[in-house]
């Protein structure tokens, strides 16, 4: 791909009068937001019904194990591919194949066969780590260095907006269907027309060095890129040690996903609580980014200690959301006959794990939050960034794999609890160190990290 650094000149008047033109980061990040809101919004409101919303999980955990392993492959090569190709190609390829995976379960719904569905869930995983690997980079890299923080709130802000419509649309087509097991067809389609929408809607994102900040700054000055430095630069990532460091926050980041949507809400609630609960978890993650978001950028002048504040902040409300989540842990267990909860019927029974279920929303927002700000705040340019975000989501993507066969093969309940809190209680120093030892707080010393591509520029 080639990122041609010598576009016909524009003005400093012109480009600095409005955060609301074209080509600014602002607009930029809004966009790529939307495009998550239509695509990977709607996929988690069908996630967060459990079993993809069917009564039975199994076609939903194989898809998704298909899904999470292929991802995890191509969101580590999706740095690469996204300097090659640019982010209209690599954006579009990756949106695409959402309308397919949501395709599949409509076809489940008539057919009961999974074959479809794993191979929807293996085509999802390579599009959906290029799709993220080239958010990552727009994200982290298209903002000014101070208002990462910000623009990380923005993009989760309007991204979570996709799981709070993409919930209201079971709960409203299975409202009066208080015993219903499957959702209905409609629901499957409405999923398909916002995925439509974000696939067409990614052709409108602009490459890195087209984007101009508001003081007339460039977000990249990359004049080209292959495949022989990919491949060089990626492998590279294996021995980098901040990246090493952010393992333990990567695989954990994903790994609760099964956890939360298929044993606790998929479990205790019924169908329509089910999208009544996902309307309230992804709203709370708009809040909790919005939270972190500031604490990132405006709570302390030095950088590395809004970073140290941010982990500490993230790791408390996680101490406490996860005790929470074994206190109610105990009351149940896998084999277990309930009586599913209705927001409705139940009283105060339903009060308790509905108020756990939107904490892990809040949680999860704020936790990837910090952890994409970090992230950001070890390099400023693109083509850097994709790679560490391609290789964050790629481990992310593991851990997930992992996570959806071990609830296939009927794990308890309580070993995917204690798993998932013990490794992110293990991620917290280690993100401290990493903000120790590499974030900077002269921005004078980070000039080294967005210089143009070469065939060391994202080394240890």
């Amino acid at each position: 791909m080639s990122f041609n650094g010598e576009e016909e000149s524009v003005s400093q008047a012109l480009t600095t009068k409005s955060k609301f033109r074209y080509n600014s980061p602002f607009v930029q990040i809004s966009l790529i937001g939307l495009v998550c809101f239509c695509c990977p919004g709607m996929y988690n409101a069908l996630s967060g019904m459990g079993g993809g919303g069917q009564v039975d999980h199994t076609a939903a955990n194989n898809a998704n194990t298909a899904l999470f392993t292929s991802f995890a492959l191509f969101g580590i090569l999706g740095g690469g591919i996204y300097n090659i190709l640019g982010p209209h190609l690599t954006l579009f390829t990756g949106c695409s194949t959402y309308i397919l995976y949501a395709g599949s379960f409509l076809y489940y719904n008539h057919h009961k066969h999974q074959a479809f569905a794993i191979v929807a869930g293996t085509l999802l995983g390579i599009g959906a780590g290029l799709l993220w690997t080239g958010q990552g980079a727009i994200m982290t890299s298209y903002p000014p260095t101070h208002r990462k923080g910000t623009y990380i709130s923005l993009f989760w802000i309007i991204f979570n907006m996709g799981g709070v419509i993409g919930g209201l649309i079971p709960f409203v087509l299975n409202f009066h269907r208080s015993e219903a097991a499957s959702v209905n067809d409609g629901t499957y389609i409405g999923f398909m027309a916002f995925m439509a929408a974000g696939t067409l809607l990614s052709l409108a994102i602009l490459p890195p060095s087209k984007v101009v900040r508001d003081d007339g700054t460039r977000c990249s000055n990359i004049k080209y890129s292959n495949v022989s430095t990919e491949v060089a630069e990626i492998l590279k990532l294996f021995l980098n040690w901040k990246l090493l460091l952010i393992v333990p926050a990567a695989w954990s980041s994903n790994f609760l996903y099964t956890y939360q949507f298929n044993n606790v809400n998929g479990v205790l609630f019924n169908l329509r609580t089910r999208g009544l609960n996902n309307v309230f978890y992804w709203g709370a993650e708009m809040f909790g980014s919005v939270g972190i978001g500031y604490i990132m950028d405006f709570s302390f002048q030095s950088r590395r200690m809004r970073g140290f504040v941010g982990i500490g902040v993230v790791a408390l409300f996680g101490t406490a959301i996860w005790s929470g989540g074994l206190a109610n842990q105990l009351k149940y267990s896998r084999g277990e006959k309930l009586q599913t909860l209705d927001f409705k019927d139940s009283g105060r029974d339903f009060a308790g794990p509905f108020v756990l279920y939107v904490s892990f929303g809040l949680l999860d927002a704020m936790y990837q939050s910090m952890v994409y700000w970090v992230i950001g705040a070890l390099a400023d340019d693109s083509e850097i960034l994709s790679r560490y975000t391609g290789f964050y989501k790629g481990v992310q993507s593991a851990g997930a794999a992992v996570a959806w066969q071990v609830d296939a093969h009927n794990v308890s309940f309580m070993s995917q609890l204690i798993v998932i809190w013990g490794l992110t209680t293990i991620s917290y120093p280690l993100l401290m160190i990493l903000v120790l030892l590499a974030v900077k707080d002269d921005n004078k010393a980070e000039e080294g990290t967005t210089k143009e591509a070469g065939p060391t520029s994202a080394g240890p």
